[in-house]
């Protein structure tokens, strides 16, 4: 864990560097954009099923409406993780390719190049894994709601165990050579990154502090040397 902290440190100081913060305001505008569509659908959809069917009278078609409005609001909270993770990793290869180049160069020298075909699939990977990970523990979640506070104890560890396997494989694409992670390094790495995403405004800068900490985390038990 103290290598995990120490990854962790290193990862905010790459946030103020001129591309990281051009990655990560494309970044939040695609993770906002599709979260906004994703909205405005389901509220489209919703209305168009209420008029439709006409199984609800004027009153009761609008209180389900502000309902509908809640349900995507919390959604979308319950889902910007998942949304977050697979647009972060459309720009994994650059994220790490820029703090490999500014602190690892010999690393970076030898990395391979990821395309963004790549990238799509281990993007795609990471949102199957999330689903399927979390439907699997639905019913846990389900059970644990009466204690108030174990779904979501639960929950940050079932998508510890999801985030750190995605962020290996999200930086190992670059270095398939290296060997890979054992339990309790992918388990802080995961740990560290779902906390951060359940924190208010610091969840905005999560994905991207998440892929740089997995940078670091590769190199620093590989020995690479820091710059």
């Amino acid at each position: 864990m103290t290598r995990a902290f120490h990854a962790l440190l290193l990862a905010l100081r790459d946030l103020p560097q001129p591309r990281v913060l051009k990655i990560l305001a494309q970044s939040l505008a695609l993770t906002l954009l599709l979260l906004v569509a994703a909205g405005i659908a389901i509220y489209v959809a919703a209305h168009w099923a209420f008029d439709h069917w006409q199984w609800l009278g004027t009153a009761e078609r609008d209180m389900a409406g502000v309902l509908v409005i809640l349900l995507i609001i919390a959604g979308s909270w319950l889902l910007f993780r998942a949304v977050a993770i697979v647009v972060v990793g459309l720009f994994a290869d650059a994220i790490v390719a820029d703090v490999e180049e500014r602190h690892y160069p010999a690393a970076a020298a030898r990395a391979v190049d990821v395309g963004w075909g790549q990238n799509i699939r281990l993007a795609l990977a990471s949102l199957a894994r999330l689903i399927g990970g979390n439907l699997l523990a639905l019913p846990f979640y389900i059970l644990l709601l009466v204690t108030g506070i174990g779904t979501p104890i639960l929950a940050l560890l079932v998508n510890a165990l999801l985030l750190g396997r995605d962020l290996e494989a999200m930086v190992r694409a670059r270095h398939p050579d290296r060997p890979r992670f054992d339990r309790p390094t992918r388990w802080s790495l995961g740990l560290l990154s779902a906390a951060s995403f359940v924190v208010p405004v610091a969840n905005l800068l999560a994905p991207i502090v998440s892929a740089a900490m997995a940078v670091h985390m590769l190199h620093l038990r590989s020995g690479d040397r820091n710059i």
